[in-house]
């Protein structure tokens, strides 16, 4: 590790060293994949053809199931072809593309899913002003500020990341993941991308402090409704949303602060997938069970493509 080199290829972590295995991992990641890829899409169609939907919470769940298909088309494709082709290599340029993108995909994530709990917080607490302020104009401003800053943020960490001098071409996961880029650097800028990383779990604590306060408020108003039909139609509203948002925080947490000192290659795999993969694939399920108003739609756009 002491000696600089100059790296043109990653060599990403494999799943197995038996061709057996391999192709057993690659059945499985293409189930996931197909899996995610379907229900992300089935929610965006029918958010974007039932105009009973065209509100503002069904929007950011769009933009949610847009950021979910995203998220795992950077790493997932990438890590089937290598089991597949029987090779770990991955070119300079196509790990600098997976940092960049599921960090866009993965900030995206986070701010939605506070945006969203804003959206409720308006819905439940404040239903007078709801259309005031979340018209339609404000719901693009927040949709197109949570893209462009998630842009600039993954550029900053990208461009910080890969102008590192690299000791090694071996990264310890399934997918070029900034953690395992800096335990091979050997270069000054590791303490800047470092302190970058602080920065941005600070900022996720915040969104997370942001929402258990907002939910507090959210469940506080409810409690208050004398009708039980309405308490049960704010929790059904609320409570998907929860889920996801705790799915999301609880696989970063496995992720960035478990106490395991030097896990395991294949231990980092597992969480990666866990916070990776699972997440996307079962927004989808999450939303579409609890609500009436999306099996509804689904429901609809099945009958049309059926008949």
């Amino acid at each position: 590790m002491s000696n600089q080199t100059s790296t043109t290829d990653f060599l990403l972590l494999e799943f197995s060293d038996e061709r057996e295995l391999q192709i057993v991992h690659f059945i499985v990641f293409l189930a996931l994949y197909l899996t995610t890829v379907a229900g992300n899409l089935l929610i965006i169609s029918v958010v974007v053809l039932d105009q009973h939907l065209h509100t503002p919470m069904y929007f950011f769940l769009m933009n949610l199931a847009m950021t979910d298909l995203g998220s795992v088309s950077v790493t997932i494709p990438k890590s089937m072809v290598n089991s597949l082709m029987n090779t770990r290599s991955i070119s300079y340029l196509g790990c600098v593309t997976q940092v960049y993108f599921f960090l866009v995909f993965l900030a995206s994530d986070l701010t939605l899913l506070t945006v969203m709990a804003h959206d409720r917080y308006v819905a439940i607490c404040n239903p007078l002003r709801y259309e005031t302020i979340m018209n339609k104009g404000a719901c693009i401003q927040m949709a197109a500020s949570t893209w462009l800053s998630s842009l600039l943020y993954a550029l900053l960490h990208t461009s910080t990341t890969f102008s590192m001098t690299f000791c090694s071409d071996i990264v310890e996961q399934f997918f070029c993941e900034i953690p395992q880029l800096l335990k091979i650097s050997c270069s000054d800028l590791y303490l800047v991308e470092s302190i970058l990383l602080i920065f941005s779990v600070a900022a996720a604590l915040g969104c997370f402090i942001f929402v258990v306060i907002t939910y507090v408020q959210i469940f506080t108003t409810v409690l208050r409704i004398p009708s039980s039909q309405g308490r049960q139609k704010a929790f059904s509203t609320c409570i998907p949303h929860l889920i996801v948002f705790s799915m999301f925080v609880l696989g970063g947490m496995l992720v960035y602060l478990r106490p395991i000192p030097h896990p395991s290659p294949h231990t980092n795999m597992a969480f990666a997938v866990i916070y990776s993969v699972i997440p996307p694939m079962m927004n989808p399920v999450i939303y579409s069970m609890r609500n009436k108003e999306i099996k509804l739609a689904m429901c609809k756009l099945l009958n049309l493509k059926l008949f």
